[in-house]
């Protein structure tokens, strides 16, 4: 009998010092390592961390307020398993900075059901703010419909995943589930149950053209309002994560994206040029136009540059610098981040081939060579006759400037 109790003891003590481990129940932030690290992130829905380093003064204002937020969490979700926020040291943990590609402290990063979520937390650092993004991000993303009349008043000009289940409980639905928390922030997600599914499966079928009753169906639905796009059905695994997640992930993040004050700076950190679409608020079949033309001849260049469409009145900072203003809208430019430049006439955009040769002007030096000293001799012009008339300097970079700002950040390296 003593024999029993003292194993019962000794098991009880390794499991209490397991959860412990895992799901500390310390003031502030979780000290995350090598060591914990892994099954911390496995074994919570959502994983919130700040990446610092001791000697970093960014960090150092960071941490009190990291940890205060920390505990408001803890109070708020009680329950092991739903959230933590975990602090890692960068010098101590070279590994694990190396893995989660750490370049400036502190860094916040988001880990969702195991899996790193492409953008970092850039919003206000205080306590509650921290506690807000929480709570958004345990916000259920799908909302349901309860009739097919339900989606026709849905945003035109947002992308879409529409969901078909006969239940809740079907393991598609939640493979589902899991991938619309992982990319709510690209797409909006919708789902219908029971009758709402029904009605996809016709009562005649033709054989072949159809699913079967009860088989989920998922369907993208693009933004009509400033796309060219049509609709399309998924045909992969429906119990495969990340076979559909892919899928979802292509459909919702689209080559060509629509830069903002709140995405900008993500976007920068990216260190590719922009080709930027400046347009009014209202145009939207410039943006259509732009955007069908950027797919169907430069797709082989999404390695080389973020092409991108801006609203020229929230950015007309930008144009300033170009000398232009909203009344010049629509109009094509180039920031480099180090110049910018204007695309002679946004008509010329229909002209095949154009778009690519502005580009591959830049990636040549032709448009900075040009600025400075003028049009390149023709064919038949010796160069060694050309007198430079004019020495000019392009407008600098402004876009630039909404990246990372070194008032916020101790940069590691300067990436763009």
């Amino acid at each position: 009998m003593n024999l029993f109790s003292s194993t019962k003891c000794i098991f009880f003590q390794v499991i209490m010092i397991f959860y412990v481990f895992y799901n500390p129940t310390d003031s502030g932030a979780v000290e995350l390592n090598s060591q914990n690290i892994d099954m911390t992130l496995a074994s919570n829905e959502l994983v919130f961390l700040n990446f610092y380093a001791e000697w970093c003064r960014f960090s150092n204002i960071l941490q009190p307020v990291f940890n205060e937020a920390a505990d408001k969490v803890r109070e708020a979700f009680p329950e092991a398993g739903k959230v933590v926020l975990g602090k890692v040291d960068c010098d101590r943990e070279t590994s694990i900075a190396s893995r989660f590609h750490i370049t400036k402290y502190p860094t916040l990063k988001v880990v969702r059901n195991g899996q790193l979520t492409k953008r970092e937390y850039r919003g206000q650092r205080s306590a509650e703010a921290f506690l807000e993004f929480v709570k958004k991000h345990l916000e259920d993303p799908i909302k349901e419909f309860h009739s097919l009349k339900d989606l026709e008043n849905l945003d035109s000009k947002k992308r879409i995943i529409i969901g078909y289940f006969d239940r809740r409980d079907q393991p598609e639905y939640n493979t589902f589930r899991r991938v619309a928390t992982n990319l709510k922030e690209d797409c909006q997600f919708h789902v219908g149950f029971g009758d709402s599914s029904k009605a996809m499966h016709p009562p005649e079928q033709n054989e072949g053209d159809a699913k079967p009753i009860g088989t989920p169906i998922i369907v993208f639905r693009p933004d009509v309002a400033l796309s060219h796009e049509n609709d399309e059905t998924y045909k992969g695994g429906l119990v495969n994560f990340d076979e559909l997640n892919i899928w979802v992930q292509e459909k919702c993040v689209p080559l060509v994206r629509e830069i903002t004050f709140e995405n900008a700076e993500e976007l920068t950190e990216e260190g590719l040029p922009f080709l930027i679409l400046f347009h009014n608020p209202d145009d939207t079949e410039s943006i259509k136009d732009y955007k069908a033309i950027i797919e169907n001849e430069l797709l082989s260049e999404k390695q080389n540059v973020n092409f991108l469409t801006a609203d020229g009145k929230r950015f007309a900072h930008p144009l300033h610098h170009l000398g232009k203003s909203d009344d010049d809208l629509p109009l094509i430019a180039i920031d480099s981040f180090r110049h910018m430049y204007l695309f002679p006439d946004f008509k010329d955009m229909y002209k095949p081939g154009k778009l690519k040769e502005f580009l591959q002007d830049l990636y040549n030096g032709k448009l900075h060579r040009e600025f400075h000293y003028g049009p390149d001799p023709s064919n038949n012009e010796d160069s060694n006759d050309i007198q430079v008339k004019f020495i000019t300097s392009p407008p600098e970079s402004t876009f630039k400037k909404l990246g990372p700002s070194k008032n916020r950040y101790t940069l590691l390296k300067d990436e763009l």
